[in-house]
């Protein structure tokens, strides 16, 4: 099979119930539980919904947005992030604050409303608050770091990344993972 065959059998956008409003319902939420985070800002945002999103696909099958991702110079980002924002603060739903953090300008998203959590299963919000744990007083610099993994480095800048990317891993191979992976290869009669 030929690279571009391969690349269109990738999955880069999961269809849900509520669309793209999942996705704007999900910033309020995190804008919400990160009001208290110093370093919350517009990149740590980004990287908050790719790992939520990233991590429900690797470990259910299924992400919680469903939206695309973008290889961007800073770390992934939904490909719709700017339109959606901009939705958001026009309909009065955020505040885009600028400040100084660090001697860079941060744009911390604020949200003037509760979100609506009907979309999401406990699960997913937990997986949520589990990245929010994890990143927390982490500052963009940090999180656009860490996110330069082995999921951002297999795309060019401007390309999608596929939610499969999610199974690729930045921890080195082991012996036991490739006698693993001849076990299951023989299973499978490969």
């Amino acid at each position: 099979m030929r690279l571009q065959e391969l690349a269109e059998k990738l999955t880069y956008k999961v269809p849900m119930d509520g669309g793209q409003a999942r996705l704007k319902e999900l910033i309020l939420y995190i804008a919400g539980k990160c009001a208290g985070d110093p370093g919350f800002g517009a990149t740590k945002l980004n990287k908050i919904l790719f790992y939520a999103d990233f991590r429900s696909f690797e470990r259910f099958g299924t992400p919680v947005t469903g939206e695309k991702y973008q290889c961007l110079k800073w770390g992934p980002a939904p490909s719709a992030m700017v339109p959606v924002r901009r939705e958001l603060e026009e309909g009065g739903d955020i505040r885009i604050v600028k400040t100084d953090y660090g001697g860079q300008t941060q744009r911390r998203v604020v949200a003037l409303r509760q979100a609506d959590l009907s979309f999401f299963t406990g699960r997913d919000i937990a997986l949520v608050d589990s990245v929010i744990a994890e990143l927390w007083g982490k500052t963009a610099t940090e999180v656009s770091e860490t996110s330069h993994g082995v999921q951002w480095r297999t795309c060019r800048l401007g390309d999608e990344i596929p939610y499969e990317a999610a199974y690729l891993s930045d921890e080195p191979i082991t012996p036991d993972d490739i006698q693993r992976t001849r076990e299951l290869a023989c299973a499978r009669g490969r």
